[in-house]
């Protein structure tokens, strides 16, 4: 069994995945915005990803604007056939690298046809339908107009399945109303619980939960209990993060991301990280469950 294998598997839509994947956020330039420094070392962690097993990967026609689905394409197609690439819509970039919304009808289908053309595929495996009613994470208002626009690509035959990120439980349910719903990504990670009922929620209906910024996004997780539990490991705080991340519910897909093929191979290295009992009780105890 190779490493990512430990991880376990999970279904994603129609597909059976396993629950350590990668982000391709972070294989733009600065800022998400603009190329990357290094466009050969963004193509070598994208194929050597796929090549460790890695079968589950999320992007944005968003992040660059383009240039990370137009890295991907170069770098992996044609795709294995048992590649699912989740991508996400409901956002625009600035002039100013600003992140807006993009949510009436004409952007949300120019958004799904920009992924199509970008990432060279004739039909999307996965859309998230990205909400952005606040810059400080979920906020309440109704989703229906928005979903319904992607709900009738769905039916054209564009999108394959239907997933939702940055909402909240009501917006959740309001959505199964309009369209299956198979995944569910917002914020989350051993310092950030908000979550903790809606992942068990999930968990129960069979719904994927992917958590954004699982080792702290742009503001990376620094603690001193997961430092010392880390150390005692012989693992590396991320590592260890993610471990708890796996741990935390059979649900969980996870999407570290990362330009360095280096911090790669840590990431992957944490389904095998097996956590005892002890280490877990240190670690859920850094943040209180909500």
């Amino acid at each position: 069994m190779t490493a990512i294998e430990r991880s376990g598997t999970f279904t994603l839509g129609s597909r059976t995945v396993k629950r350590l994947g990668y982000g391709a956020m972070q294989l733009a330039g600065p800022g998400v915005f603009g190329p990357p420094r290094d466009r050969d070392a963004a193509l070598a962690v994208l194929r050597k990803a796929v090549e460790s097993g890695v079968d589950h990967i999320d992007t944005s026609d968003f992040y660059g604007p383009h240039i990370t689905n137009q890295i991907i394409r170069e770098a992996l197609s044609p795709y294995p056939d048992d590649l699912v690439i989740v991508t996400k819509i409901g956002a625009r970039r600035g002039e100013d690298a600003s992140w807006l919304p993009a949510y009436s009808p004409e952007a949300l289908k120019a958004a799904v046809h920009d992924n199509l053309r970008n990432l060279g595929l004739d039909v999307l495996d996965v859309v998230n339908l990205r909400i952005m009613f606040s810059t400080h994470g979920p906020a309440e208002g109704s989703i229906e107009e928005p979903l319904t626009v992607l709900a009738d690509l769905q039916r054209q035959g564009l999108v394959r399945h239907i997933g939702l990120s940055n909402v909240t439980p009501t917006q959740i349910a309001e959505g199964r109303r309009i369209a299956e719903i198979v995944c569910v990504q917002n914020m989350y990670n051993i310092a950030h619980r908000d979550d903790d009922r809606l992942i068990d929620d999930l968990a129960g209906e069979g719904i994927a939960y992917v958590p954004f910024f699982p080792l702290g996004g742009f503001t990376p997780l620094q603690s001193s209990s997961l430092s010392e539990v880390a150390q005692r490991l012989g693992a590396t705080p991320m590592q260890t993060a993610l471990a708890w991340l796996l741990r935390r519910s059979p649900n969980i897909l996870l999407i570290p991301g990362t330009s360095s093929i280096t911090h790669l191979d840590e990431n992957l290295a944490a389904a095998e990280l097996d956590l005892p009992a002890e280490a877990v009780e240190e670690l859920n105890a850094i943040a209180a469950p909500r």
